[in-house]
């Protein structure tokens, strides 16, 4: 070193020369080893390009192992509660088992001394049944005075001799048999009718009863518009749950006959005192296939409470509906309380109502009916029909033929 400082170690002084020269020495350096660097980077930066693909495919499958496993674990966690469910139906089914020998044994037991619990139980459960029967035999009774169904004219045997039938009233209006509604007004039928629906829709709710055929009305409301019938959901017995399609059950006061097949005229016989809440279906049968959907509704009423009406006495509606007024059975069967009825219709219902349909459809001759009185209101004397304008039921065999699909 020229500076003598310098080479004193004494001291840390370093002259200006001795530092540009370790700077220079220092930049040399750097720049050798920023080359080496780069070179450096250069290669890792094309080792990696290499190995790019790899590390993403081992990263992917990582993930889906990860994946995997938590679907495994589910899977387990799963599969041991399903274990525990089905030893839990298991035991279930196994207490089922049990329950239903014991109830069949218990049933072959006659009781006495050994099961007064069993005893006990049912004689309240027949307690509560005659309970309930007889206030729904209240009501009925309740209800048929209040609809005033009675039966007037007629005469009973004298004498040796074979009485007369009268006939069948409801709130003062006669409901003919089929064969006679051509004998009355259409304004006489749609009153005696919207009676008869009101009267059997209350007598089903006292009894805890679903027909098989359900009554709408275009108005919303019970009595407010025209009553529509179809059926509801059941099963083959009858024949009867495939009549799904509305049928008016209403004559139209502007039409020469009742026979319900227009819409249009059906539709203009709405009275203006109400606003309908929807547009009234498209019937698909007349109005003699929607009083045989009524006929059997009546029917099959009085079988739920052991009442037998033969096919020849179908058409007697209000007649009918006072023998199951009358039942010693009234009340003690139902689809709402114990024992409960099975849906309708079961196989044991006799009647089929394609032969009831056919037999409405028939228009028999109406039996010999006494003079009534002629008791009908202004309105209904005005818009009686002439005898010689008198309007069919039916289109003879066309209407019975088109009833059936």
């Amino acid at each position: 070193m020229e500076c003598h400082n310098c080479e004193s170690r004494q001291r840390q002084f370093y002259c200006e020369n001795c530092i540009r020269t370790h700077l220079r020495d220092l930049r040399l350096q750097i720049q050798h080893a920023t080359v080496e660097r780069d070179e450096q980077v250069r290669k890792s930066t094309a080792a990696i390009e290499t190995i790019r693909g790899s590390r993403v495919r081992r990263a992917d499958l990582s993930t889906g192992q990860e994946m995997l496993d938590e679907l495994n674990d589910g899977l387990a966690n799963l599969r041991r509660e399903n274990d525990r469910a089905r030893q839990r139906v298991r035991a279930l089914r196994e207490d089922i088992a049990t329950r239903r020998r014991t109830l069949s044994q218990a049933k072959l037991l006659p009781p006495g001394p050994l099961d007064p619990l069993i005893a006990r139980e049912l004689t309240q459960l027949n307690a509560h049944a005659d309970t309930i029967a007889r206030a729904r035999s209240g009501l009925v009774s309740e209800l048929v005075e209040v609809f005033n169904v009675v039966e007037v004219g007629g005469r009973p045997p004298i004498g040796g001799k074979a009485g007369t039938k009268g006939e069948w009233t409801i709130g003062d209006l006669v409901l003919p048999v089929p064969g006679d509604i051509r004998r009355y007004p259409p304004d006489h039928i749609n009153a005696v009718i919207t009676h008869a629906l009101h009267f059997i829709g209350l007598l089903t709710f006292y009894l805890g009863i679903r027909l098989p055929f359900e009554v709408t009305w275009t108005g919303g409301k019970l009595g407010v518009g025209q009553p529509w019938v179809r059926s509801i959901k059941g099963t083959e017995s009858g024949s009867w749950a495939k009549w799904t399609s509305k049928h008016c059950l209403h004559v139209s006061a502007s039409s020469p006959s009742p026979v319900a097949d227009n819409p249009t005229v059906l539709a203009q016989s709405t009275s203006d005192s109400y606003i309908e809440t929807c547009p009234p279906p498209n019937p698909s049968s007349s109005f003699t296939t929607a009083y045989a959907m009524l006929l059997y509704n009546v029917c099959y009423l009085a079988y739920t409470q052991a009442v037998e009406i033969p096919l020849s006495q179908a058409g007697d509606v209000l007649s009918n509906l006072w023998s199951v007024c009358c039942s010693a059975e009234l009340g003690r069967r139902s689809h709402q309380t114990h024992p409960l009825l099975p849906p309708p219709t079961p196989p044991s219902f006799p009647l089929d109502f394609a032969q009831l349909l056919q037999a409405t459809a028939a228009t028999p001759a109406s039996r010999p009916r006494p003079a009534r009185p002629r008791t009908m209101v202004t309105v209904e004397s005005r818009n009686r029909i002439p005898e010689e304008d008198e309007w069919d039921l039916l289109d003879d065999e066309e209407a019975g033929a088109a009833e059936f699909p």
